[in-house]
């Protein structure tokens, strides 16, 4: 028994880490309310071991604690996305005038942002419907409370308010579809449900209404249409790195957690004929046409909606909510390609989009202000902050040489190999439409005066300006050497299958 426990912990070692390092911060916070330079250092400590470790486990393919969590590659990937992202935030966070505001409670704010990490790091691992509504529901509660940790402001409160309401009415729903599975199978493990369904013995509307109530609760997680009520609120009203961490890691969560269901539960690996990396889907499940609906319906409003926003914080939550639709489009084809790309496109999504809101936090910071009107200027008074943030946004529209050019890229080739050719010109019109949002920034920057005459350049700490190149660096580099990374997400696919 103690061997088995040794050997499970020993699996999910990044975990422990971080387990550990939430523990830590919690004690000394007690004994120290309000050093955040302390509070910082410890958090970036922990997930720095926890990366560490998780770069000297590249290609482990496993189970633990009897098939309730999956160790393999897929999850790896998702798992180093995770804590990338969550060190980004948490050095963010350092400098938010936001969370510093509530300096006595900042080791809270820390033990908040680790907690999700955590619940992220087993949602992308999960192969059994219990636990992935056990690790949704760990990250969620932790992430209602740190959207309202600005206790000052009335819209953070009210974010905080509006994400627990549609959380809470998602994830019941979620639990009713994961019960009617269960009545139907007779399991709770994927691998399981996949036996039991391919003997065609479910009712095929009860399994349609099981889908459907799951789908919801994946749906919330990832902001998808009509699932996203709550994202504009909680972005804008959220610490803009609380919002900038869900915007990234909560989602990457989500959609490794929908991807392992759907691929592991309804994939029939008896089907014949298909091409290299493709697969088929269970009869009498209309999962692909329902996810392109989905898709569709994501991307088109997400950014139909932002080009309505004058907040730039709030036309960010909107384009998150396009950026959704795209990697749905991968989902779509339901195949190693597809997923490929979805890894692919989150990878240079980290730095991308936690570049964006960093910049949006720094200006906002230093001038009081998220209205796109007053980022007149701002290529003058801060000439490095206004190029970062056009080459964020330019990565984010899909143009090239930057990073975000190969993500969609690759998902759109996915979508044209699997001859679905009308839907990728749907993704490609989107993004043209999202070019007019994005570049109304740019153009702000550079080519409007500001009103008010002021000139004063504005100053930016080495560390801050350390951070933004951090960010920046790579969303240019993988623009043009991009290799190794789609290598290692197509290896990541490969080896994640069916026990």
């Amino acid at each position: 028994m103690l061997d088995t426990i040794i050997l499970n912990l020993t699996s999910i070692l990044p975990e422990v880490i971080v387990t550990a390092t939430l523990c830590v911060v919690l004690l000394v916070h007690l004994f120290d309310r309000k050093n955040i330079q302390l509070m910082t250092m410890l958090t970036v400590a922990g997930l720095l071991a926890a990366f560490y470790v998780l770069s000297g486990t590249v290609g482990a393919n496993s189970t633990a604690f009897s098939g309730m969590l999956s160790v393999d590659p897929f999850a790896h990937f998702f798992k180093i996305v995770i804590v990338l992202a969550t060190i980004v935030v948490a050095l963010m966070s350092r400098t938010s005038d936001e969370v510093n505001a509530e300096r006595a409670t900042i080791g809270e704010y820390y033990f908040l942002l680790l907690t999700m990490a955590l619940g992220m790091m087993f949602m992308v691992g999960a192969s059994n419907l219990l636990m992935m509504y056990l690790t949704l529901e760990m990250s969620s509660l932790s992430s209602y409370v740190a959207s309202g940790f600005t206790r000052k402001a009335k819209d953070s409160s009210e974010a905080s308010l509006k994400y627990l309401i549609y959380g809470a009415f998602s994830s019941g729903v979620m639990l009713y579809g994961i019960s009617i599975v269960y009545g139907l199978t007779g399991t709770l493990d994927l691998n399981g449900i996949n036996t039991v369904l391919q003997q065609g013995s479910s009712s095929p509307l009860a399994l349609l209404v099981a889908t459907i109530f799951i789908l919801v609760g994946f749906g919330y997680k990832i902001s998808a249409v009509p699932f996203h009520f709550w994202t504009p609120d909680v972005y804008e009203g959220a610490p803009t790195a609380v919002t900038a961490f869900l915007s990234v890691a909560s989602k990457a969560a989500g959609f490794a957690m929908m991807m392992r269901a759907f691929k592991v539960m309804f994939i029939d690996p008896a089907a014949t004929g298909l091409a290299e990396g493709s697969w088929a889907l269970l009869s009498g499940i209309p999962l692909q046409h329902a996810l392109m609906v989905l898709s569709v319906l994501t991307m088109t409003l997400g950014n139909l909606v932002a080009l309505w926003q004058d907040n730039v914080k709030r036309m960010l939550a909107y384009s998150s909510i396009a950026q959704a639709g795209y990697m749905l489009l991968g989902l779509v084809v339901f195949g190693n390609d597809g997923f490929a790309a979805v890894m692919i496109y989150f990878a240079v999504y980290l730095f991308m989009n936690l570049g964006a809101f960093y910049a949006v936090m720094l200006v906002a910071n230093t001038i009081k202000s998220e209205h796109v009107d007053h980022y007149k200027g701002l290529g003058k008074r801060a000439p490095l902050l206004a190029v970062a943030l056009s080459v964020f946004l330019v990565s984010l529209t899909g143009l090239p040489p930057t990073a975000g050019f190969i993500g969609k890229w690759m998902i759109f080739l996915s979508l044209i190999n699997a001859k679905m050719i009308g839907i990728a010109i749907v993704g490609v019109l989107n993004s043209v439409v999202s070019l007019y949002y994005y570049v109304r920034i740019i153009r702000n920057m550079f080519l409007r005066e500001d009103q008010s005459g002021e000139t004063a350049p504005l100053q930016f700490s080495i560390d801050q300006k350390m951070l933004l190149l951090f960010l920046l660096i790579p969303t240019l580099y993988f623009g043009l050497f991009f290799d190794q990374l789609v290598q290692f997400a197509q290896m990541s696919v490969q080896m994640f299958g069916m026990r």
